[in-house]
């Protein structure tokens, strides 16, 4: 058992199971034993490979994207440009080396990177160090709460799947809700059901009418976390771009561990050690930043946004220029991010804007 999992089961000897999302929380956040405060998940070498560890593209396009919709918005300054979950600063380092060709740009903008794990940090730091004299500021922090007032330009790349999650299940003509508890013996962290919590007021309106068997995944945390983004921005102005894999609103159980890219049986067995996630419910945040008066876009495709956004004339003129078994690299990479039985529709695109400004490019073939 890790030093975590002891952790849990005397808490849960304490106070009784936690919800889904309570272990989510410590699982990932924990102070001291928690997954994103000490691992180095993200790279070849670790759990996960996000789209910008893939190829330099993808950051280079959302930096353009950030650049045009900072340029139509009438090139505020300062504009806080924010990346959430930035893992190494691969996106947010190419996407700086991309729009580099307007120094105004990187003269308005203030970067603001949150980040808890101490040698992501580091890393995103080295990332950005080539262009940080050439910014408005450079700040790091917890949440997003502590990123100052202003127009905003923010990019959620794969961070909303790690925001934790409820699990609810219809048995007996009535919901109730997955809960992390103990095994007979006592030792082991096992899953049961039991009463709803609150989260319970966040199902949908009509679950009564659900069949037996049905299964309902909520996060709390994700929705409240884009009512804030699309407050700040129908306030201030700006855009948000979140890109991630999950669905448009359909019943789903999607927690899963991660360890060296490759899913875990059981999501209990390790935690602090594996990475936990859970796909994206995008009609339910569309919902919560329409609700807080953004305009929306999306979801599309991550095949349909980037081609939008011109990722095939960039790979040809990146292959153009490419010697020995770059061109192949180059190809493999777009395949990677472009086809649907890869990352293509799996990862979605929404986005959130000032109802009345402009809107981020990407979506125009919805």
């Amino acid at each position: 058992m890790t030093p975590l999992g002891a952790h849990l089961v005397r808490r849960i000897r304490i106070e009784g199971p936690l919800s889904i999302a309570d272990f989510m929380t410590e699982a990932l956040t924990h102070p001291t034993l928690g997954y994103y405060r000490t691992a180095a998940p993200v790279g070849a070498g670790g759990d996960f490979i996000t789209a910008p560890e893939i190829s330099q593209m993808f950051g280079e396009l959302i930096g353009l994207c950030c650049l045009d919709l900072w340029e139509r918005m009438g090139r505020p300054a300062p504009v806080r440009l924010v990346e959430l979950g930035p893992g190494r600063g691969a996106l947010i380092g190419d996407a700086l080396r991309a729009t580099r060709i307007r120094p105004e740009f990187h003269a308005a903008a203030t970067l603001h990177l949150v980040e808890i794990n101490p040698a992501l940090r580091t890393d995103q730091a080295a990332a950005v160090a080539p262009y940080r004299d050439r910014l408005g500021g450079c700040a790091w922090h917890d949440g997003f709460a502590a990123v100052p007032p202003g127009p905003l330009l923010l990019v959620a790349n794969e961070f909303f799947d790690a925001l934790p999650v409820h699990q609810f299940a219809r048995q007996g003509g009535a919901w109730r809700e997955r809960v992390v508890g103990l095994d007979p013996s006592g030792e082991r962290l096992a899953f049961a059901l039991a009463a709803p919590g609150p989260a319970a007021a966040l199902l949908p309106s009509a679950p009564a009418t659900a069949p037996e068997g049905s299964v309902i995944e909520i996060s709390p945390a994700g929705i409240a976390l884009a009512d804030r983004i699309a407050r700040r921005i129908a306030d201030a102005g700006g855009g948000a771009l979140v890109i991630d894999y999950g669905h448009a609103g359909e019943p789903i159980w999607s927690l899963q561990a991660v360890r060296r890219q490759k899913r875990e049986r059981d999501p209990l067995a390790e935690p602090g050690l594996v990475d936990l996630s859970a796909q994206v419910d995008f009609a339910r945040l569309v919902e919560a930043a329409g609700q807080a008066g953004a305009a929306t876009q999306g979801p599309v495709s991550q095949r349909d946004f980037l081609e939008a956004l011109g990722i095939r004339a960039r790979a040809a003129a990146l292959a153009e220029r490419a010697r020995g078994d770059q061109a192949k690299a180059i190809e493999a990479a777009l395949h990677r991010l472009l086809d649907p039985a890869e990352m293509g529709t799996l990862f979605q695109a929404i986005a959130f804007a000032r109802p009345g400004g402009p809107d981020p490019a990407g979506f125009a073939i919805r």
